[in-house]
């Protein structure tokens, strides 16, 4: 096994342009726990540590541009305003250990359905930029995943950035695993509202062969904030919608048996945790005053 250690982000470009297979390594939370047990043996590592700008990042006027080795414990610290779900979710990774060393991009270069990052990323709407040295582009979250641990990533791309817009209203994310810390997933669920749009979005995690939206479930909840006047009253929503939410959200995974749960215990914890966010969001929403003034 070759150990490439470039000195810049052109440089990294270059090495990965010229050695295709060469597997990123940047936390090595991932990485190196398959090259322990001998699970995987790349022909090349590409160690991307002394790439200094993949730690920045820059909160702008409508969304945070996060670079792909942000540890997660920075991201707790400083982001949570602005990106409060996936600072939720940065919290369950693992060890603080571990959070300290891993960040965003390796959770997407890996692509497991049961990543943590992966559900607060796909509610909030982000966009993965990637480089080469034929040139950049964004990938739309929705687009990013393409099979197990399979990614839309071009064989010479390395991840660079993660723009993920800033919360303009009350996000959510939890996880249930088989114990309270150093745990993978057994599914995960993550919600956003946005005001704005007057929109929700979700994410799910570990509860399908990728990370998925339960895009059913936010049709028909947009349509019955709407409809209902829910945004602008601010009403408590009915108790028949959060069911049917939840229902809807449930029917979107496409879980399996696994030595972590059952595929039928995956759909109904993965519907609870649909019932309590959205219970837990709109009540935060109600709370912060956006509902016109002297509604209900």
């Amino acid at each position: 096994m070759d150990f490439l250690r470039p000195a810049s982000w052109e440089e990294a470009l270059a090495a990965k342009a010229e050695h295709p297979t060469a597997v990123p390594i940047a936390g090595g939370t991932d990485v190196m726990v398959e090259i322990n047990f001998d699970h995987r043996r790349p022909a090349h590592l590409l160690d991307l540590n002394r790439i200094d700008e993949l730690r920045d990042w820059a909160v702008g006027e409508e969304s945070v541009q996060l670079g792909a080795s942000v540890p997660y414990a920075h991201i707790m610290e400083h982001l949570r305003a602005e990106l409060p779900g996936l600072a939720l979710a940065s919290h369950t990774v693992a060890s603080p250990q571990i959070r300290n060393r891993g960040g965003v991009g390796g959770n997407l270069g890996t692509a497991s359905p049961a990543g943590d990052a992966h559900p607060a990323l796909l509610a909030a709407g982000a966009e993965v930029e990637v480089e080469s040295v034929r040139g950049s582009r964004r990938i739309p979250i929705d687009d990013f995943y393409t099979g197990v641990k399979r990614n839309a990533l071009a064989a010479d791309e390395l991840i660079k950035w993660v723009h993920v817009k800033k919360a303009e209203g009350p996000q959510q994310y939890s996880k249930v695993g088989t114990r309270n810390a150093m745990v993978i997933a057994v599914c995960a669920f993550g919600l956003a509202l946005h005001p704005g749009t007057r929109t929700v979005r979700t994410g799910i995690g570990s509860a399908a062969p990728t990370p998925v939206r339960a895009l059913d479930a936010e049709s028909f909840l947009n349509a019955a904030l709407d409809d209902g006047g829910f945004w602008d009253s601010g009403k408590i929503i009915t108790p028949s919608i959060v069911t049917q939410f939840a229902q809807l959200v449930s029917g979107a995974c496409n879980p399996i048996d696994d030595v972590r749960g059952t595929a039928k215990y995956r759909r109904h914890a993965v519907g609870i945790m649909a019932r309590r966010q959205l219970g837990w969001t709109w009540e935060q929403y109600r709370e912060s005053g956006r509902p016109l003034e002297g509604a209900a």
